[in-house]
């Protein structure tokens, strides 16, 4: 089945590029993130992609969509926010594969500071609490499948408020039940270096991770020029990659919003938006898709598709 799919790939799918969006690759399940994947499955899916496509990295991905020509069932593997497990989870199996990565960083959650929705999928997390307070009200939490509908409900509601209302919405909700904050899971500026002294390329996610379309022109700015700068003091390495958060095309940014990057000096960005990318094709709105499916064969079948329908 594999075979056959890898033939259909090449025949029908040629120059195209696949980009593999990724967050975290957790040690072990996590019923309140039960779409990130673990160790495990991230092994066989760079084990598929190293045999059956042609990983490249984003910066050659660049040059070869320029001149027109891409490799054979080019692919190209990235990761947004710069959580730990990139480093120690996810690092070692693309070295294994000798797979090339980029990862985006959001700037800001690099001092001790979780994303604010990991904050809130965290708070739904310790199975020994049965309730919670929310929005002034004694809520039950229930099992996993009621304790992930509280949680989208809360992200929901505080995703497009102003940066400073979201992250007060967050602390009102740990301040409400009397909690900590749990262990960080972000890198720390010393990890983003060690991570891109292993070959990793370190791409800009901006400092706060907003929603950049409800910024300013100047706010956006700020956020997209500020975070390339802090990476590359970091990693004395040019930062030529970004992400744009949350990353829908019309709903999280606009056209403007592209302009402000390009002029930020990066030379690539890229969306959520399900796609590939060709030839010819907007380098700062580049699309990205990762299939979601438990069993290897669906998984190619659904990425090979992707490449011949959109």
């Amino acid at each position: 089945m594999h075979s056959l799919l890898s033939v259909a790939n090449s025949l029908l799918s040629g120059n195209k590029l696949s980009i593999l969006i990724y967050h975290q690759v957790l040690e072990a399940f996590d019923p309140m993130r039960p779409y990130e994947v673990t160790a495990e499955v991230f092994d066989w899916h760079m084990a598929l992609i190293s045999r059956y496509f042609t990983p490249i990295s984003l910066t050659d991905a660049a040059k070869y969509l320029e001149q027109g020509k891409l490799p054979d069932k080019a692919i190209c593997v990235t990761f947004d926010d710069g959580y730990l497990n990139n480093l120690t989870v996810a690092q070692p199996i693309l070295a294994k594969y000798k797979i090339p990565a980029t990862v985006y960083v959001a700037t800001a959650f690099t001092e001790g500071a979780d994303m604010w929705n990991d904050r809130v999928l965290d708070l739904f997390n310790d199975a020994q609490l049965s309730s919670l307070i929310i929005e002034g009200e004694s809520v039950t939490l229930g099992d996993w499948e009621k304790r992930n509908q509280l949680a989208a409900a809360q992200l929901m509601r505080l995703k497009y408020l102003p940066i400073d209302e979201r992250l007060a919405g967050v602390q009102k909700l740990y301040d409400d039940n009397n909690l900590a904050e749990p262990t960080p899971r972000m890198m720390n500026a010393q990890q983003v270096k060690q991570l891109a002294d292993c070959g990793v390329e370190i791409g800009g996610h901006t400092v706060n991770h907003p929603i950049l379309k409800v910024l300013s022109p100047e706010q956006q700015f700020d956020e997209v020029s500020r975070c390339k700068a802090q990476l590359e003091q970091w990693t004395g390495k040019p930062v030529k990659h970004f992400a744009y958060p949350n990353g829908s095309y019309g709903k999280d940014l606009t056209d403007e919003t592209v302009e402000l990057v390009k002029k930020a000096g990066y030379e690539t960005a890229v969306v959520t938006d399900w796609g590939t990318s060709s030839p010819g094709d907007d380098l700062l709105r580049l699309k990205r898709f990762t299939p979601w499916d438990s069993s290897a064969w669906k998984f190619h079948a659904r990425l090979v598709k992707s490449r011949l329908t959109i």
